[in-house]
């Protein structure tokens, strides 16, 4: 049985999504990666894939939208083996301070309640030229798509030189082709 998502886990995107960051050739213990605001499906499969490859992952959010204890403990348990950490801040500019990628994704999901109060608390976490500005100058932007612009991201930033938001999308369908393969192997 293959994962394809759920509303606690979206293991196909983080799949591709590594699989982008190993192509632009970011992949390593030393990367600096931080996903910002609402710790979602694809959220906690990307900190249960780091703690598995050793890398370490940065958490952006509110203390309101922070990943479930659960997924912490578990991803804790990987990390220790492998060499990364998981580290929660709940100030924007600092979560992103130095990193190499930035990571978002939508903050309404289908079926959410409390949206306005969800995007109240969430958008001092907006990935905005301000924000990428605290990062490393050649950050790389993230999303797994599709965005609400202007909401958890500006279309500045996600049509930006630094979003690598259409070649993640592009290796989202060679991950699930080579899945299939794998399945009807």
């Amino acid at each position: 049985v293959i994962n394809g998502l759920t509303d606690l886990f979206h293991p196909c995107q983080a799949i591709s999504d590594i699989f982008t960051i190993h192509e632009i050739g970011l992949l390593n213990k030393k990367l600096k990666f931080t996903y910002v605001g609402d710790c979602n499906n694809v959220c906690n499969s990307l900190i249960i894939g780091f703690a598995k490859l050793g890398i370490g992952i940065t958490i952006g959010c509110s203390p309101e939208y922070e990943p479930d204890v659960e997924i912490l403990e578990y991803a804790a348990g990987n990390e220790i083996s492998a060499g990364g950490r998981i580290k929660l801040v709940y100030d924007p500019e600092e979560s992103v301070s130095d990193a190499d990628i930035i990571y978002t994704d939508v903050w309404i999901s289908m079926g959410d309640k409390h949206s306005d109060k969800k995007i109240k608390e969430l958008s001092k976490f907006q990935v905005n030229s301000k924000l990428v500005s605290c990062a490393k100058p050649d950050v790389k932007i993230m999303h797994c798509l599709p965005a609400h612009r202007e909401q958890e991201i500006t279309s500045e930033v996600l049509d930006g030189r630094n979003s690598i938001v259409w070649q993640q999308a592009e290796n989202r369908l060679h991950a699930q082709k080579a899945l299939l393969v794998y399945l009807y192997s």
